[in-house]
């Protein structure tokens, strides 16, 4: 399972359903949420406020939360994606481009700032 920590549920979940992943609906006001992605893998959303709640000193550990890269539908998938995320209100980190490794590639942010990779192969 991948965890992440959020201060606005909705938000997350909204970003994350953009990108595919099947998030249950109406879970928005819980502070635990899960969704089961492609081959089995388990995403999870925990509140601040949860996990404030279960940590010693009260505060998420380390410094960046989580970094995830979503596969596109090919180059093209990439540049819809990141316009699409972009024109809902997600910062873009980098607009996408062609990378050296033999991808299509972009970055933006979701709601809570964590750096999420857009990605397909080229040709």
């Amino acid at each position: 399972m991948i965890g992440m920590v959020t201060g606005d549920m909705a938000a997350a979940l909204a970003f994350y359903r953009r990108l595919g992943l099947d998030v249950p609906e109406g879970v928005e006001d819980q502070d635990h949420v899960e969704a089961v992605g492609p081959g089995g893998v388990r995403v999870a959303w925990d509140s601040e406020e949860l996990i404030a709640s279960i940590t010693p000193d009260g505060e998420p550990s380390g410094e960046g939360r989580v970094s995830l890269a979503f596969l596109c539908d090919g180059p093209e998938g990439v540049d819809r994606t990141y316009a699409e995320l972009t024109a809902a209100g997600h910062p873009g980190e980098k607009e996408p481009w062609d990378a050296f490794w033999g991808q299509r590639y972009a970055l933006v942010r979701d709601p809570d700032g964590n750096t999420v990779s857009l990605f397909a192969p080229l040709g």
